[in-house]
């Protein structure tokens, strides 16, 4: 494609190369075998089939070469294969690949704590559980919030996605199909409702502002007086910024206002970062812009640029269970670990910084597309957590989940790869070491998509008019 903001040798440095249609013969040939063989499970968006990756770069097995916004679901936050990260694991490799933490010491698990208690956004002293994934995290969290408090139960929020394993999936409540024919789930949670105030309000800032502190206070004022006994409560967990749920941010009074009812009742705020997490919305974790302190905070996908790692940060007070509570054969693998310490080097030398203004360029762009494309509701986000809502129109803001996968269906025809989230939503999350050029082409592709999307929906609309 020809770009309208970027020169044609910048697009051919920068800009995807795709060399087959798509997908290409390679690609077919594994999706048949894929069905064939694999979980029918997994959401597959489109028949990419990755070969290799290099930064923001991932190749297909038929040569095509896509810009990637996705980041393995806001994983790789140092790109692909970043050459320090691929360092870091075969050094590691070539001395010890794994021993358990569970039931013997070895020093890396000490020396990631204490990294990561340096950049805790609550104050220490802070101990640490070690699992496999952001799931385990929230497990650990579930189980520590209950038996350090001996309540029971737990609030969690609609549109929010914890995980898939039973305890995580308990709190999850972003998509019907996520829990059906699962039941019966881990019992004591109760969801309401999340500031999610283009869904909620249609007013101006003070209004939403009303609107999210309604949210928070409906636990208090409706259901600890009502159905939930506050002493009885264990925990509240909460995304700063949901993700599944769509990338919503949760505004400032929100938090603050879950701060103080978990203070006043004796009650833990757990925070997941797991996708908000490791620098990617400018800084290292996304409840810092709240300025809240919480006494959880749940970590991965980021943290270890794609090696398998997830970490339950408490108050140090809290982790107070006896040896044998709790455990996991791989968490804290000497590999991940190591993945984890070259990862914080290259976020905390230049790519939390470059997310903060990444994020900016794109924000100063998206901003004015509201006014620009009709089915474009809402640009929302911090740094490189971007959502932008798909509507049929603005008015009524009805939902438009078939725009927004058309949408993301001719992104990738153009060589960008990018996911939905929520019931309309589109989602950025590329890699934090991006560079400016990268950004530029990616909206570029995502704009031309967006107004071929608008043109078709606009034709179909007039057709189905003409037709009554």
């Amino acid at each position: 494609m020809q770009s309208k903001t970027v020169s044609t040798e910048i697009l051919a440095q920068y800009g995807p190369k795709l060399v087959t249609t798509l997908p290409g013969p390679n690609a077919r040939r594994i999706v048949e075998d894929d069905d064939r063989l694999i979980s029918p499970s997994y959401t597959r968006s489109y028949p990419m089939v990755a070969k290799r990756g290099r930064g923001i770069r991932v190749e297909d097995v038929d040569g095509n070469e896509f810009l990637d916004f996705a980041a393995g679901i806001a994983v790789n936050s140092t790109g692909h294969c970043h050459p320090e990260v691929v360092k870091a694991i075969q050094n590691q490799a070539a001395e010890l690949i794994h021993i358990s933490g569970t039931d013997f010491y070895y020093e890396a698990l000490v020396s990631l704590a204490d990294r990561l208690s340096s950049i805790a956004p609550m104050p220490g002293p802070h101990r640490f559980y070690y699992g496999n994934s952001g799931a385990e995290a929230i497990e650990c969290a579930l189980k520590i919030a209950r038996y350090h408090t001996g309540r029971q139960n737990i609030i969690a929020f609609f549109g929010a996605f914890h995980g898939r394993t039973m305890g995580a999936l308990s709190l999850t409540a972003s998509k019907p199909q996520q829990r059906r024919r699962f039941a019966p789930l881990v019992p004591g949670v109760t969801h309401v409702r999340y500031p999610y105030a283009y869904r909620g309000c249609s007013g101006g800032p003070q209004e939403e502002e009303a609107f999210a502190l309604g949210c928070a206070r409906y636990i208090e004022e409706k259901l600890f007086k009502t159905t939930l006994p506050p002493e009885e409560v264990a925990a509240i967990f909460v995304e700063p910024i949901q993700g599944e749920g769509g990338y919503v941010v949760a505004p400032t009074i929100f938090m603050q206002e879950l701060r103080r009812i978990c203070d006043k009742y004796g009650i833990l705020l757990v925070v997941d970062e797991v996708q908000s997490g490791a620098g990617r919305t400018g800084k290292w974790w996304a409840v810092e812009h709240a300025g809240v302190e919480p006494d959880i905070v749940c970590i991965a996908k980021g943290i270890a640029s794609g090696m398998p790692l997830g970490i339950c940060m408490t108050r140090a007070e809290i982790m107070d269970w006896k040896p044998g509570s709790h455990a996991s054969t791989f968490g804290g693998n000497p590999l991940c670990i190591a993945a984890a310490h070259a990862t914080l080097d290259v976020l905390e030398r230049e790519g939390m910084a470059n997310a903060k203004h990444r994020g900016e360029q794109a924000l100063s762009r998206l901003r004015d597309w509201p006014a620009e494309h009709s089915i474009v509701g809402e640009v929302r986000g911090r740094g490189l957590m971007i959502g932008i809502e798909i509507v049929k129109d603005q008015k009524s803001r009805e939902v438009a989940p078939a725009l927004r996968d058309r949408i993301v269906d001719l992104a990738f025809e153009r060589g960008l790869l990018i996911l939905g989230c929520g019931e309309t939503s589109i989602r950025l999350a590329p890699p934090l070491i991006l560079n400016e050029h990268e950004m530029t082409i990616a909206l570029d592709i995502l704009e031309a998509s967006i107004e071929q999307t608008e043109q078709e929906h606009a034709s179909a609309s007039s057709l189905a008019s003409a037709s009554v």
